[in-house]
């Protein structure tokens, strides 16, 4: 960026120490190394900031996109409208002439309903309170115990 030589700040390094003075150098290499951080503090604020201002153009973007996408499956499926609220936060691209057929796209059976943020299990489902059947113990010893 600023293309120095090392002969140049060495010519810069002795007509620093000629004029200052060496009792002074450090304190205006001091002084010198802390207005540089300064504008290297500045420079990170700028810089984060105009990620920030390019995060926020990005998300705005996504977002026309997902409206635009929004509209455009809100016309392939007018019907959306008739199904339940419940249905359409389950399902946004589910169309609305299969939810009422107990079919799902393409023939398959719809997911389950939800309620509250929770899936309801399917009526023949096991529930968590009925006993597990477990497979009957064979003759074999188990692996892993204690006492050995």
């Amino acid at each position: 960026m600023f293309d120095i030589a090392p002969t140049e700040l060495l010519v810069v390094a002795i007509v620093a120490l000629v004029v200052i003075g060496p009792k002074d150098l450090p304190k205006a290499l001091r002084f010198v190394g802390n207005w540089v951080g300064k504008a290297r503090r500045m420079a990170a604020h700028f810089r984060a900031g105009v990620d920030n201002m390019v995060r926020e153009a990005e998300l705005e973007e996504l977002k026309k996109d997902w409206e635009e996408q929004n509209r455009r499956i809100m016309a392939e499926f007018p019907n959306a409208d008739d199904m339940s609220p419940t249905m359409r936060e389950a399902n946004p691209g589910f169309p609305a002439e299969s939810a009422g057929s107990g079919a799902g796209v393409d023939g398959a059976t719809p997911p389950p309903p939800v309620t509250d943020g929770m899936v309801q299990a399917p009526a023949d489902a096991p529930s968590r309170d009925a006993p597990k059947i477990e497979a009957p113990e064979s003759g074999a010893p188990k692996s892993g115990g204690a006492g050995l």
